[in-house]
């Protein structure tokens, strides 16, 4: 029999003390072992109960979640799951966390007694990928914003890049998009599991540390050079081949595989639309959201890619993709960036240096 996933449960709220451990404790292969009422008395308890997880309110007394995220980090290091409020200030914050360290998030409501199940349903899954999770060790991203040295190009890009990527998701595309030089040729189209309000913040914090435009997409947004455009939470993303220029369309349509956006919806309409001229790629993240989707490219002669185990904070999106055969290319994170540039390179002009493509194959 599997031990059950202990958990010690950080927040000053005495009601989230109580909630989070009813929630949680449902699911019978989870036991909060702990609670602790702010960072000081937290710190205290992690050596003594060892949990396998730490679910971390950001705004208390004392020592606030910021501060023992850090410490966490530094002497107990341990997978985090930020319990965040859903405003703007909260995103901030919850964004802040991600840089140093934390897993994931979930937020929390306004009315902490209402939609109840849908939290402990999202709080139980990502608790149960984290304990299977593997802290990765990033290269710190520039801290100075780059320059923009020309506008965003007009001309039609050279493959279409759809991304889909979930639990580690926010440093792993920091990572990545930050080494992309301004003229980067290609159109990047990105899906990152994240709710409604925090995608624009997501897209704007990318923006400032990649030399590439990088904006939250709205319906009707250009593919163009030198773009990445973020899926909004609580939306679809599609594309269209059009007349005078091909285009994003975002949809309300049902959830797919749990997910909205779901990579699987942007991917199946970029092979469906762009064939050859697509590109796919599964980034760290949990579930199976976008395996079929890579499939779709392939299919359509596009080029698709999963990004390697031992680079993933959670091997689960790549690695549906892997074992169904739909993943032709395996590349460490840390070759992502060079992989993009040697695939979306403009054949008609010179190749940028160190612009090598570092991958494993897959097998087709």
């Amino acid at each position: 029999m599997k031990k059950p996933v202990k958990v010690l449960v950080v927040d000053d709220s005495a009601l989230m003390r109580k909630l989070i451990p009813q929630m949680i404790e449902r699911e019978g292969s989870i036991h909060v072992v702990g609670t602790a009422m702010d960072g000081a008395f937290a710190l205290e308890k992690i050596p003594e109960l060892n949990p396998d997880v730490i679910t971390l309110d950001l705004d208390m007394p004392r020592m606030d979640g910021m501060e023992t995220l850090r410490k966490i980090m530094r002497f107990h290091p341990k997978p985090v799951i930020v319990v965040s409020a859903h405003s703007k200030d909260g995103a901030m914050a919850t964004f802040k966390a991600l840089s140093f360290g934390a897993l994931d998030f979930v937020t929390k409501p306004l009315d902490p007694t209402s939609h109840m199940d849908q939290i402990a349903l999202e709080l139980i899954t990502k608790i149960k990928a984290a304990a299977k999770s593997q802290i990765v060790k990033l290269p710190e991203p520039p801290q100075a914003k780059p320059r923009k040295t020309r506008a965003a190009s007009k001309e039609a890009p050279t493959k279409i890049v759809g991304i889909g990527i979930s639990t580690g998701g926010p440093q792993a595309l920091l990572y990545v998009l930050s080494q992309l030089p301004p003229d980067f040729p290609g159109t990047i189209l990105i899906v990152q599991h994240m709710p409604e309000g925090f995608t624009e913040m997501f897209a704007k914090r990318l923006d400032e540390t990649c030399a590439i435009d990088v904006r939250e997409a709205r319906s009707g947004d250009l593919l163009v050079r030198g773009r990445a455009l973020v899926c909004p939470g609580n939306k679809h993303m599609k594309v269209k081949r059009m007349p005078l220029g091909d285009v994003v369309i975002l949809n309300d349509g049902e959830k797919v595989n749990g997910h909205r956006p779901s990579a699987d919806v942007l991917l199946h309409s970029v092979g469906d639309e762009f064939g050859d001229r697509a590109i796919g790629i599964l980034m760290t993240g949990m579930g199976e959201d976008g395996a079929e989707g890579l499939g779709s490219i392939k299919k359509n002669g596009g080029l698709t890619v999963a990004q390697s185990e031992e680079s993933c904070v959670v091997y689960g999106m790549p690695r549906a993709a892997v074992e169904r055969g739909h993943a032709q290319r395996v590349v460490t994170l840390d070759a992502l960036a060079n992989t993009l540039q040697a695939q979306c390179m403009d054949k008609t002009k010179a190749p940028w240096p160190n612009a090598t493509a570092v991958a494993v194959d897959a097998g087709d």
